[in-house]
């Protein structure tokens, strides 16, 4: 047998879902394959000696041929049909992913092509559809693939063969191209999550090896994502709610999620509501689940544009706005990260904060702002003051601005008026 798999996925889990309904867990997880075989011979493959017991000039070309053999497909459907050739193909799988792993020298430019040719041949095929049309990952049980015992070995056989320190991508770049690619991604629709997994780390693989194909892989992921999501209208329909419960959700299952919470929070202030009050107060909600879980390091990343966004929210003449963003401060984690932070979150919000405290229609609202005040004043009283005295004497040197506009205004309208008496007593001859 070969050793264990790169990353070997659990059978009990499916993309990070727990299986929560007793009555569910219970029921047998079925199996489908498209992989069926319409002829009704038996198969006979060639027994060929195993590549230890030949000499090693003679490898590479015993090695090619194992890959001819191992392009035969088998039909798992059928339990009992070929069961001796099945366990030999298997058996054989597994010394080839031996051989990728620990040899030296068989990666001949002939090698590349019947490498590819063999993965192509066992793992793109048409998915088997799904059993139901209203797949749960929270309660129903995925559909496994049959022939997992032979398509497992062929993904470990190709990551082993992309990793060796043999390989080269120059030549291989002639065979695993952009229409490889996009039969990889097309297998993602695969039901069974160990396949998902290890197309995962395919594609890691060649997205490494590949700096030609980097742009496209990105350009089709991307692509994937605006095909599906192209704009929900009302009523939604079934496969927009199975691409929310399967895909979306699902992504913040993962345990890296906490290194992307920086990238979501820039993304939520870049398409922040202009004009819809109501979808402010649900984008600063979805904001404070982010920050609960926020990573001090990341939070430190974001803290001036996300404030400068808050402060513009707390400064919201729709007061539900301003009350939503002040409640940031009663969650004791977030105070926490400001206060940690206060050297740079103060100045941002100061101004804001002052001006609200005198002006603000809402007595609510007003009294919010005497609390946040208060313990921004608590945290870092020396700054507080220092801005407190800045802030005043920017409001009086801006009331003096103000006043001597005033003047010069009534300057010039009594110019205009003494004009107009003027022009006015001047009698026409």
């Amino acid at each position: 047998m070969s050793s264990a798999a790169t990353t070997p996925p659990s059978v009990d889990r499916v993309d990070g879902f727990s299986r929560k309904s007793v009555r569910k867990a219970k029921q047998k997880r079925s199996q489908s394959s498209s992989q069926f075989r319409s002829q009704g011979k038996p198969i006979e493959l060639t027994p060929l000696p195993l590549l230890k017991d030949v000499p090693a000039p003679e490898q590479p070309e015993l090695f090619l041929k194992k890959l001819q053999q191992c392009c035969t497909i088998f039909d798992f459907m059928d339990t009992l049909s070929d069961l001796k050739m099945k366990e030999y193909k298997r058996s054989m799988l597994n010394e080839l992913v031996d051989y990728v792993t620990v040899s030296r020298g068989y990666l001949t430019e002939q090698t590349y092509p019947e490498v590819v040719k063999m993965v192509s041949c066992n793992i793109f095929r048409t998915l088997p559809p799904s059993e139901s049309n209203e797949f749960d990952p929270e309660e129903d049980e995925p559909t496994l693939e049959a022939s997992w015992p032979h398509l497992q070995l062929v993904y470990e056989f190709f990551i082993r063969f992309l990793e060796s320190q043999e390989f080269q991508p120059s030549i291989a770049k002639k065979y695993i191209d952009q229409k490889f690619v996009l039969q990889l991604l097309d297998l993602f629709d695969s039901e069974d999550p160990r396949e998902r997994d290890y197309l995962k780390t395919v594609l890691h693989r060649i997205y490494g090896k590949f700096l030609g194909l980097r742009a496209f892989i990105r350009k089709q992921i991307n692509n994937i994502f605006l095909r599906i999501i192209n704009g929900f209208a009302l009523p939604l329909k079934a496969e927009h709610k199975q691409f929310l419960v399967k895909v979306l959700i699902p992504l913040h299952t993962v345990r890296s999620l906490s290194l992307f919470h920086a990238q979501v929070i820039r993304g939520l202030l870049k398409f922040w509501p202009k004009t819809c009050s109501q979808k402010e107060v649900m984008f600063l909600g979805e904001l404070e689940e982010i920050l609960d879980v926020i990573e001090p390091t990341q939070f430190v990343k974001i803290q001036e544009p996300l404030f400068k966004q808050i402060s513009k929210c707390v400064s919201s003449p729709h007061f539900q706005v301003s009350e939503r963003a002040l409640y940031y401060w009663n969650n004791e984690y977030i105070m926490s990260l400001i206060e940690e932070n206060s050297s740079v979150i103060l100045p941002i919000m100061f101004a804001s904060l002052y001006r609200i405290s005198k002006e603000h229609w809402n007595p609510a609202i007003v009294a919010l702002v005497y609390n946040v005040l208060k313990a921004f004043m608590e945290m870092n009283s020396l700054l507080f003051d220092e801005l407190t005295a800045t802030y005043k004497s920017e409001r009086q040197r801006e009331k003096k601005k103000e006043k001597e506009r005033e003047e010069l205004w009534k300057k010039l309208e009594d110019l205009k008026l003494k004009r107009g008496i003027c022009s006015d007593s001047v009698i026409p001859t």
